[in-house]
């Protein structure tokens, strides 16, 4: 059902895209017959045809002048004073045309009833012209309806797209889900220690397709999420790390996904020695005035890159960080002491 009505939706969005074209021809078809037909009985064919085109050429030269050009490139724009100055050129310009064209038509068809152009007939030419422009922001008004609407079914396509693709991501990592789960049940019988391990893995699988497409998320989500990832680091690590994970605040407090994990995931990247019984690790977590305040700190082992570890992790936080919360957030890095110390002070909303 979800592809049928997708389909639906993108055949619909598809015609939609031509609605507005189709729309303005049939407009502007209608113009044409209608000063044909009203011309035709007196004027015959030729005369007929060649007014029309003249009077329909001027009425799309005023429209679409303004609504197509002038309006959005200088009136939208601020410069109101030279926009007001191009309209009244647009429509001198586009009258007298029109009233000279309409007057050598009308003595070539009638060459024994010449016409000429009068101070009166300008005006008449010139205020026809305004009437156009008038009628112009109507025209305007109607073309922004069916692109509003057209742009809701392009919303809408989106929309059903993002959601197909969200099931078909959700099938094979549910089907992992439940496999691990198995897994699990299998191995709490032979070896208590995997089957936790394998827990472990399974909630952070759940946590990153259930949770982390989310806005927020619980702090108590967060710091599983954060407990399991260190307990599955750990097990690669031959020596025993000293680790004191310090947790004073309201676990039901939210906060953005993913935020503190940068940190975490930096230690064991660059600030544990594998070969090393010195690997000490300390991460704080506390909620303190409206903010919260997370701080990690490992020692710095001689080996490369191990020292200042800074790099695009950081970076990216800081950018995600000034996205979420503008200037009103703290993050800092030191390496005084032998020790490597993160810093990150965020409000919570």
């Amino acid at each position: 059902m979800k592809s049928k009505s997708f389909v639906d939706l993108s055949m619909k969005f598809i015609s939609g895209m031509k609605t507005i074209t189709r729309l303005q021809w049939l407009v502007w078809i209608a113009v044409f017959f209608i000063l044909f037909f009203s011309i035709l009985p007196e004027g015959g064919f030729l005369h007929a045809g060649a007014y029309t085109v003249v009077n329909v050429s001027f009425y799309a030269t005023v429209i679409y002048g303004n609504i197509s050009f002038l309006f959005p490139r200088l009136y939208q724009q601020g410069r109101k004073s030279a926009y007001i100055i191009c309209v009244i050129i647009l429509l001198v310009s586009a009258g007298l045309s029109r009233g000279y064209l309409l007057t050598a038509l009308y003595n070539f068809y009638y060459p024994t009833m010449k016409e000429k152009m009068t101070l009166e007939s300008i005006i008449n030419f010139i205020v026809a012209g305004f009437l156009t422009y008038m009628l112009s922001f109507i025209f305007r008004i109607a073309m922004a309806y069916f692109e509003l609407k057209q742009q809701s079914e392009k919303i809408l396509v989106q929309k059903s797209q993002a959601e197909l693709n969200l099931l078909k991501s959700q099938v094979q990592p549910h089907f992992l889900f439940n496999t691990l789960n198995n897994i699990y049940y299998e191995a709490y019988r032979e070896a208590p220690r995997t089957a936790k391990l394998i827990e472990r893995l399974s909630d952070i699988m759940r946590y990153f397709v259930d949770e982390s497409p989310k806005d927020e998320v619980s702090l108590y989500t967060e710091i599983q999420f954060i407990e399991n990832y260190i307990a599955l680091e750990k097990i690669r690590i031959r020596h025993e790390i000293e680790l004191n994970f310090l947790k004073d605040c309201n676990t039901e407090l939210r906060i953005p996904p993913m935020l503190l994990m940068t940190f975490v995931e930096n230690i064991f990247k660059h600030g544990i020695d594998k070969s090393s019984s010195e690997n000490k690790i300390e991460i704080t977590l506390v909620h303190q005035d409206g903010h919260l305040l997370f701080q990690t700190r490992n020692r710095i082992h001689d080996k490369p890159g191990s020292a200042g570890h800074k790099g695009f992790g950081i970076e990216n936080l800081r950018r995600r960080l000034c996205f979420l919360y503008g200037e009103k957030f703290e993050l800092s890095v030191d390496t005084a002491g032998n020790f490597f110390t993160a810093f990150l002070k965020v409000p919570l909303i």
